[in-house]
């Protein structure tokens, strides 16, 4: 569908404000089917926006948030650290 838009499931380096706003204004215009909505149409089409941006920031926190985790987890196996020892 959106060819064109860039994965941003990125760790290093995170995604910046203005990929992640460019990628939400990009899909929204797809969905709208115009690259600019009309003027009855711009609340509406910048309410949309800004609602796909709020789920897209939760998304990839929690996906960074996640792996995060996955990855202590995966050290603390490995290396035989607990997280109580690595706090200390």
């Amino acid at each position: 569908m959106c060819r064109n838009i860039r994965t941003l499931y990125n760790f290093e380096p995170p995604a910046t404000d203005e990929e992640i706003r460019t990628s939400c204004l990009q899909f929204v215009s797809k969905l709208n089917g115009f690259a600019r909505p009309s003027k009855p149409n711009q609340l509406a089409f910048r309410r949309a926006v800004e609602q796909v941006e709020q789920a897209a920031r939760q998304l990839l926190n929690f996906s960074r948030e996640a792996e995060a985790a996955k990855a202590r987890a995966r050290a603390a196996n490995r290396f035989g650290v607990s997280e109580r020892r690595r706090r200390a």
